[in-house]
């Protein structure tokens, strides 16, 4: 019998939201099989069984927020079926007849994170849906249900629980959460409510108070228009990576002024060492050597001489970062991006900087990578080249100041200087560094200083000495 604990899904990490178990009481785990999926305020990820059994209780339900090192479950050596069926049975008994777990006041240490507002006598009734325009000045509160059913839902802002992602979110966008309606167990808040409100404009947040000297006429209500699908569409329901990098992205567009600057690079300084090592590299590191790592390189050393490129903006200032977390998005398989993050990469040389780039990607496509490994980056590389495109303005990856795209590259004909001083006509592999950036950080000579001092490394280093 063992006792399967949430575990450190990284350093920053205190508290996840059970989102899903993979087996019933009863059912039998392998060591290592996915035994539930937990949402923190980092990244959603499957949990394996650490040990081989069978499932004889499962203490957290779905949708439940705990603290790391909880106990969640049991999974014991053997059970025969009638013992499996009687655990099953007192758990359901228990379940009928227990109050709602968050009507129980957790310890200090493991009590989830409330969303704060101004006290008050009384919880707020319901409000109407989403959808429905503002309802008027509600009549005197009412008291909850018995059962403790009212310290969850949506009634109020006050005593509502909340998952790590979701608190993140609704933080994020500046929404109110006593005015979105829950969906999940006992009418709590699920991420896809916060992600359906946000696509349809925000329509739930908190309205602003009024000026007392002059009282503003109302705007209306901005909202994205409702797509209703019909006897000829296909309904494809999104990820969950798919709806926290759509909502992550609005936020960021929302948030900064987006600039684009694009630099032509001539690759044909970096191809002509990539041919000379490219089957000896692969047979060495066991993968190929594309254009990325020399393009990470090169952006690390020029952040050294544009350091306001590798920053973040505060409230009335920019917080410059003195090392370079690099982060590399990858794509999920078109289902959304993941971004892992080379630590201290201004510490490392190209077939380093390789070496870690390829070993993230690979395990962030399946699903491998901590919560700390796609977190904290300062500045990001998002590689669409990969894919074929020839150029693209990327979102920025907030709170960063800027990304950059690295567009696909293709043998273009290229005026090129001769000895003697002349000039020729050459067939070079060209491709695009398009960047987006923050206006609010710095101004355009500044970000076309980076980019041409990028091109510029690419162009007429010895790369030699680093493959």
């Amino acid at each position: 019998m063992a006792e399967i604990t949430l575990p450190q899904l990284g350093e920053t990490v205190t508290e996840g939201t059970i989102t899903r178990w993979f087996k019933k009481i009863g059912e039998t785990v392998a060591a290592d099989e996915p035994l539930f999926e937990v949402s923190t305020d980092k990244v959603d990820t499957e949990v394996p069984s650490p040990i081989a059994g069978v499932l004889t209780e499962i203490r957290v339900q779905e949708g439940d927020t705990v603290a790391v090192g909880t106990v969640i479950a049991v999974v014991g050596d053997s059970v025969t079926a009638s013992d499996a069926s009687a655990t099953l049975a007192s758990s359901n008994v228990a379940e009928a007849s227990s109050p709602s777990p968050v009507a129980t006041a957790p310890t200090p240490a493991e009590a989830p994170q409330v969303v704060a507002s101004s006290p008050a006598p009384a919880p707020a009734p319901a409000p109407a849906p989403v959808a429905a325009a503002p309802a008027p000045a509600a009549p005197a509160p009412t008291a909850p249900p018995a059962g403790g059913a009212g310290s969850v839902g949506t009634g109020g802002s006050a005593g509502v629980v909340l998952s790590p992602v979701v608190r993140k979110l609704i933080s994020e966008n500046g929404l109110d959460a006593s005015r979105i309606t829950g969906t999940g167990p006992g009418g709590r808040i699920t991420r896809d409510d916060v992600v359906a409100v946000i696509e349809r404009g925000g329509a739930t947040s908190a309205p602003a108070a009024p000026v007392a000297s002059a009282p503003a006429a109302a705007r209306p209500a901005v909202s994205a228009p409702r797509a209703v699908a019909g006897a000829r569409d296909e309904v494809v329901p999104l990820s969950k990576i798919r709806q926290a990098t759509g909502a992550h992205m609005v936020a960021s567009k929302a948030i900064s002024p987006h600039v684009l600057s694009v630099v032509e690079v001539d690759f044909a300084n970096v191809d002509a060492v990539r041919n000379k090592v490219k089957e000896e590299f692969k047979a060495t590191e066991g993968f190929s050597l594309t254009y990325l790592p020399f393009i990470a390189r090169a952006v690390v050393d020029a952040l050294g001489d544009f350091p306001h490129l590798n920053a973040s903006v505060g409230d009335q200032d920019l917080i410059v970062h003195r090392f370079v977390d690099l982060g590399i998005a990858v794509d999920m398989d078109y289902q959304g991006l993941l971004v892992p993050v080379v630590r201290d990469a201004e510490s490392k040389r190209l077939r380093a900087l390789a070496r870690e780039i390829n070993d993230l990607g690979n395990r962030a496509r399946t699903r491998r990578v901590t919560p700390d490994e796609i977190t904290g980056g300062t500045f990001t590389i998002s590689n669409n080249g990969s894919a074929g495109s020839v150029l693209t303005m990327p979102v920025i990856n907030q709170p960063q100041v800027a990304v950059l795209s690295t567009d696909a590259i293709a043998k273009k004909p290229v005026v090129v200087e001769i000895p003697g001083g002349g000039e020729s006509i050459a067939i070079h592999p060209v491709g695009n560094l398009a960047m987006a950036w923050d206006h609010r950080a710095f101004d355009g000579a500044y970000a076309a200083g980076f980019l041409v001092r990028v091109k510029t490394i690419l162009e007429t280093r010895d790369w030699s000495s680093e493959v």
